[in-house]
């Protein structure tokens, strides 16, 4: 794709660490530029999003989810009069509220999309949503709630509903991995401005860089440097992931479309300023870190387990593979989306089933300064047989393990779950080990 042709500008100098340009605002406000009382440190976890108490811009997150949301129903009714062979959506007597009611009412399950829509658009949205609160001059912790608001009723319960059942996993991974996707593409921006618009010297790389992390505001600031003013305020937009049946045969291809939304405004609006202008850009940010909450709460594990079903299966015990994500609060606790899966064989057929185990669970970490650090966990969540929703079961499970930090980033554990079915009265034991990553800065004093 080309790249689109950001303004060559011209900088003044105004100190050894600014310059005046006529460019992108990277953020309307930033939380690091802030002065921030003391205290607040003292409760890393309150919630600004509804209050704006530091001087966050709020009327900004407002704005962009009015276009979000304008945007989305807007989705909806073209896809409504549009035939099935085109959406994938499936044709059905019913209308399409009661559709969506009774996707709302099915969910949420284990869906089997696209990995690629799965663990990768999916958290692209979720930056996207993030980004909107980070770029309002909010910190991580806001923006993800932000996020994670938005990727649960309005995507997964809202737009996404009319289509199909909400997804267990996709209400953890869009916000979570969204999180740290844009915090990644909103601190690497910044940092492309700083350099001036460029990319290892170069402003094409520069400018094709910009327009992936960010199209919407690229294309926005492209359109006011054309009329030499900001008349585009904010904007919005995403990608999408699709796989189309073609108008022949039984063939579908993938199609990756990008969807837009702007705000207008007059071009000397104290309220919204533009998306671009001049404006003093800092040229270092020291003050990221500061940030209380950042993405090193964020990890991800993946290892192996031993699963050992009831006796009243009749099944072998088996090896499988798990894999978690989730948050690390404190050193103290945790909570996470866990997944599981084996091939077990039939004790007497000799015969084999596809056996899945995943739910939401909470760690709670004694000697917790430590680095050997004992733990007991408990959750909910189902169990499945070869993948037929029909044969799923809710579970409960209680266990306890040994979390071993090797440094901020790395660490492993191992640790016994025991399951306990009240639709069939079975009881299975996992023993597992695994391996955990923990993103940015990894633990730290919180």
């Amino acid at each position: 794709m080309p790249a689109f042709a950001e303004q060559p500008l011209e900088e003044q100098a105004l100190s050894e660490t600014q310059v005046e340009i006529y460019q992108t605002k990277a953020t309307n406000s930033s939380w690091e530029e802030k002065e921030i009382d003391p205290s607040f440190y003292d409760s890393p976890y309150q919630v600004s999003l509804f209050s704006s108490s530091n001087g966050e811009d709020s009327e900004r997150l407002l704005s962009q989810t009015s276009s979000i949301f304008g945007l989305g129903l807007g989705v909806v009714g073209v896809l409504a009069v549009m035939p099935s062979s085109i959406t994938n959506w499936e044709s059905s007597d019913e209308g399409l509220i009661q559709k969506w009611s009774d996707n709302v009412k099915e969910g949420p399950v284990w869906d089997r999309d696209d990995v690629v829509l799965n663990y990768v658009m999916h958290p692209y949205f979720g930056g996207v949503y993030y980004q909107s609160a980070r770029k309002s001059g909010y910190r991580q912790w806001d923006a993800f709630l932000y996020s994670t608001v938005m990727s649960t009723f309005f995507w997964e319960y809202g737009i996404e509903a009319f289509a199909e059942v909400p997804s267990l996993q996709d209400l953890v991974v869009t916000p979570v991995l969204g999180w740290a996707y844009g915090e990644w593409a909103y601190t690497t921006e910044r940092d492309i401005w700083v350099d001036g618009g460029t990319v290892l010297g170069s402003e094409y790389l520069g400018n094709t860089a910009l327009f992936f992390l960010d199209p919407v505001d690229s294309l926005g600031r492209n359109f006011n440097y054309l009329f030499g003013k900001d008349i585009i305020k904010a904007g919005t937009g995403y990608f999408t992931f699709n796989e189309v049946a073609l108008p022949y045969g039984n063939e579908t291809e993938n199609q990756v479309g990008l969807k837009i939304s702007y705000i207008f405004g007059e071009d000397d609006s104290p309220a919204l300023p533009g998306i671009s202008g001049k404006r003093v850009v800092q040229s270092r940010y020291e003050n990221r870190t500061q940030d209380p909450v950042n993405t090193g709460i964020i990890g991800i594990s993946a290892g192996a387990i031993m699963v050992d079903l009831d006796s009243e299966w009749a099944k072998e015990s088996a090896w499988g593979y798990q894999w978690s994500l989730g948050l690390y609060f404190t050193r103290s606790f945790s909570t996470r989306l866990n997944y599981s899966r084996a091939t077990v064989e039939d004790k007497n057929a000799g015969d084999s089933v596809i056996y899945e185990n995943y739910g939401i669970d909470g760690q709670y970490y004694f000697n917790s300064e430590e680095d050997l650090r004992p733990f007991i966990t408990a959750g909910l969540g189902e169990m499945m047989s070869d993948e037929d929703n029909d044969q799923k079961r809710f579970q409960m499970n209680a266990g306890a393990g040994l979390h071993y930090k090797i440094n901020s980033n790395w660490a492993i554990q191992t640790d016994w779950r025991h399951y306990y079915s009240t639709r069939t009265e079975t009881q299975e034991d996992q023993f597992g080990t695994a391996i955990i990553y923990r993103f940015g800065e990894g633990e730290q004093g919180l």
